[in-house]
């Protein structure tokens, strides 16, 4: 390590992936340092009663051993989680991942990120300042939310983003739109109207995609499920074993990895979300042109020339990397990191076009594909990351025994 360096690797952010990272990299003998709060956008932008689509082996964050696992939180605690997962409980399982993976996690705030003498120059709130050779941005999604044009006017509390619901008392007796098909939106629609809360969906698809033959699937282990459906759970049959592979996916030609991409994450809901939507008034195949603050309430103006009043909007429409929203980077550092579409382009063990600089989770879906969002790409990542490191092939941990039970 460098005179000049207090740290070999920085790893910025204490979700899913910075924890994975943070626990493979130490493995390695590296000195890592992690910054954040463990989990903190897991609490803080999931609404409350959320579950995990994911099926049960694809949820658990890896550790170079696998003795991390949900599993074994599950028999250390003495708890069995349900299936599917809670997110609190997932929350208070990524906590105890932390405490015995990065039982030193620094929590304190990073407010930039600029190039230094030993590599990088993490400064922190209060003025204080890391050196380290390395950095590994595992932030997040924070910033990226999605706001659609057509509701740039419009301000909060009347209207937020899917990831700003957390509490949903707000909504009790609210004439509310929310927009959107996928998992997020659906789900959290059946979560506002059993909170009392007067929901409609609207959406641009015609129809809602119900994962209903998957979780047919998830519910059987054996020879039939393996073949069909890799540990990582990401798209439909066939497909799912090539992002399975993100080191292969990325040698696929730019057009096509796109289309596979989105043909794996497009849009869809759970099977197990079904009646508790039939409540739901969907408008399905629609558009909303244009929406307006109309007093205390809002107004809707859709493409059949139809109009909603409502009180409270929720846009449930995803997120979109754009690294120059993402505030901890110094200017300086933009030029020169290579980007397509907003996001990194990263090569070999994540590393962005800026030497030193590595970028994990959602930020690489765009150069190793779907998995990358979901935390089934947490074992992928922590090995690549590792052996790019360290110049050394390392293993993958055992796969745990399929349980019986999964999702429904």
């Amino acid at each position: 390590m460098s005179a000049y360096a207090d740290h070999d690797v920085a790893v910025i952010g204490a979700g899913p992936y910075g924890l994975a990272a943070a626990a493979h990299l130490r493995a390695q003998g590296l000195d890592v340092h992690v910054l954040g709060l463990a989990m903190d956008f897991w609490e803080r932008r999931m609404p409350v009663g959320m579950l995990l689509r994911s099926s049960w082996e694809a949820s658990s964050i890896s550790d170079p051993d696998g003795a991390l696992s949900l599993d074994a939180y599950e028999e250390e605690k003495g708890v069995s989680l349900s299936r599917p997962v809670p997110v609190d409980d997932f929350v208070r399982y990524g906590r105890w991942f932390q405490e015995r993976a990065v039982p030193d996690l620094d929590r304190r705030r990073v407010r930039r990120l600029e190039r230094g003498i030993a590599g990088f120059r993490v400064v922190l709130e209060g003025g204080e300042a890391l050196a380290t050779r390395r950095v590994v941005v595992a932030t997040g999604l924070d910033p990226f939310a999605h706001h659609p044009a057509q509701f740039a006017n419009l301000q909060a509390p009347q209207t937020c983003h899917a990831s700003a619901v957390r509490s949903l008392d707000d909504y009790r007796g609210a004439r509310t739109a929310v927009i959107g098909s996928g998992q997020s939106a659906i789900e959290l629609a059946a979560l506002l109207h059993e909170a009392g809360a007067d929901v409609e969906v609207i959406a641009r698809a015609p129809r809602v995609r119900w994962l209903r033959r998957s979780g047919w699937l998830h519910r059987r282990s054996g020879v039939l499920r393996g073949l069909l459906y890799p540990p990582t759970d990401v798209g439909p049959p066939g497909l799912s074993r090539l992002v399975a592979m993100p080191d292969t996916f990325r040698r696929v030609p730019v057009r096509l990895a796109d289309r596979i991409a989105y043909r794996c994450i497009r849009p869809a809901a759970a099977g197990w979300l079904v009646p508790r939507v039939a409540p739901l008034k969907l408008s399905l195949g629609r558009t909303v042109t244009s929406a307006h603050e109309n007093g205390a309430a809002l107004r809707l103006s859709l493409d059949d020339g139809s109009r909603r009043e409502i009180d409270r909007l929720v846009l449930a429409t995803g997120y979109r990397v754009q690294l120059d929203r993402l505030d901890i980077l110094d200017p300086d550092l933009l030029p020169d990191l290579r980007t397509r579409t907003g996001a990194p382009v990263v090569g070999p063990g994540f590393e962005s076009s800026v030497p030193g600089l590595h970028f994990v989770g959602a930020f690489t879906a765009a150069s190793f594909g779907p998995v990358m969002k979901f935390v089934s790409g947490t074992p992928f990542t922590g090995r690549a990351l590792a052996a790019h490191l360290t110049g050394r092939p390392v293993t993958a941990a055992p796969t745990p025994a399929q349980p019986a039970e999964a999702l429904a």
